[in-house]
C-alpha cells in the first residue's frame, strides 16, 4: 500500500501549452527545472497498450519520439475482448522482452497494464495516459458511472457470435460522433480514418472487475487530458491521486497519444529515467 511519505512525493503540474510541458520537468519538491537529457546508459523497453476505439497505430508519433531518444518501443495489439485475458496477453508480450520495461496504457489499456504487470516482474514503472487505473473489484464501467461519464451516448452496440456459439456485444463509437467524443483536437481528415478503422471493445471487457492492482507496488505516472470527453478529467485526477502518481495535466482530448505525441513521450521518458 502507499504510505503517506510516498503520496507526498506526487508531483502535480498544470501546463497551459504543450511547449511548457516539453520544456520542463518536475522535481521532487514540485519546482520546475529544465528537462534533463536521457543518459547514454541501458534504457528500458517501452511497451505501449492502446485502449478501445483505436489501435496500435495511435502510438506512431509517440514511438517516433521515443526512437529519436534511443528507446525501443513495442505497440501491443490489445485484443479488447476480456480484461483478464487481455492482461494475460500483454503480460506474455512483456515476458518476451529482455530487461526492464516501462508499461504504458491509454484509456482501457490502463486497466490492462494494472493487471498485466502483476505477472510481469520486469516492469519497472507504469504510465497512464488518460487511462483507467482501477482498484481491485472495480471495472471501467463502474468508474465511469461514478463520475457520470457521457461516452455511452456515443457508443453503438453490435451483437456478434462468439466461438462457443453464444452472443456477445461489441461496442463502437458512432462515426458521426467520433471526433467530438474521442479526438476533438485531431484534424478531421485523420479522425475520419480513425473512426473507420476503430477496433471495438466487448461489453464484457468494460464490465470485468479488476484484480489486485500493480500500482500498489510500482511507481506510476499519469497524464490527465483536461479536455477529455471520454473519461472525465475529474475521474482521471481521482485515479492519479489515489495511485500516488507523478502527474501532469495537458489541454488535450482523449486521443492525446495522437494529438500530443511529444508530450506523451516526454512523460514516458521521465518514468524510464526515474522509475
Amino acid at each position: 500500500m502507499h504510505t503517506t511519505a510516498h503520496r507526498s512525493r506526487r508531483m502535480f503540474v498544470r501546463m497551459a501549452t504543450v511547449t511548457a510541458l516539453l520544456g520542463a520537468t518536475t522535481t521532487a519538491a514540485g519546482a520546475v527545472a529544465a528537462a534533463p537529457r536521457d543518459d547514454d546508459g541501458a534504457k528500458p523497453t517501452v511497451v505501449l497498450v492502446h485502449g478501445a476505439f483505436t489501435d496500435g497505430s495511435s502510438w506512431s508519433g509517440v514511438i517516433r519520439d521515443l526512437h529519436r531518444s534511443g528507446y525501443k518501443a513495442i505497440a501491443v495489439a490489445d485484443p479488447l475482448r476480456d480484461l483478464r485475458s487481455d492482461a494475460a496477453y500483454v503480460a506474455s508480450v512483456v515476458a518476451s522482452v529482455k530487461g526492464p520495461v516501462v508499461l504504458v496504457g491509454h484509456s482501457y489499456g490502463g486497466a490492462v497494464i494494472t493487471n498485466a504487470a502483476q505477472a510481469a516482474p520486469n516492469v519497472k514503472a507504469l504510465v497512464y495516459i488518460a487511462a483507467f487505473a482501477p482498484d481491485e473489484g472495480e471495472s471501467n464501467a463502474s468508474i465511469g458511472a461514478r463520475f457520470h461519464d457521457t461516452i455511452g451516448k456515443s457508443v453503438l452496440p453490435r451483437p456478434y457470435t462468439k466461438p462457443d456459439g453464444t452472443t456477445g456485444v461489441d461496442l463502437y463509437i458512432d462515426p458521426a460522433k467520433y471526433a467530438a467524443t474521442f479526438a476533438a483536437d485531431v484534424p478531421r481528415s485523420q479522425t475520419a480514418l480513425m473512426a473507420a478503422t476503430q477496433r471495438p471493445i466487448t461489453a464484457e471487457a468494460v464490465n470485468t472487475p479488476s484484480g489486485p492492482p500493480a500500482w500498489k507496488k510500482l511507481p506510476s505516472w499519469y497524464l490527465v487530458s483536461t479536455r477529455d470527453q471520454a473519461i472525465p478529467p475529474a475521474a482521471q485526477r481521482f485515479m492519479a491521486g489515489r495511485i500516488g502518481a507523478r502527474t501532469v495535466e495537458l489541454p488535450a482530448s482523449h486521443a492525446s497519444p495522437v494529438s500530443r505525441p511529444r508530450a506523451v513521450a516526454l512523460l514516458i521518458r521521465a518514468a524510464a529515467r526515474n522509475g
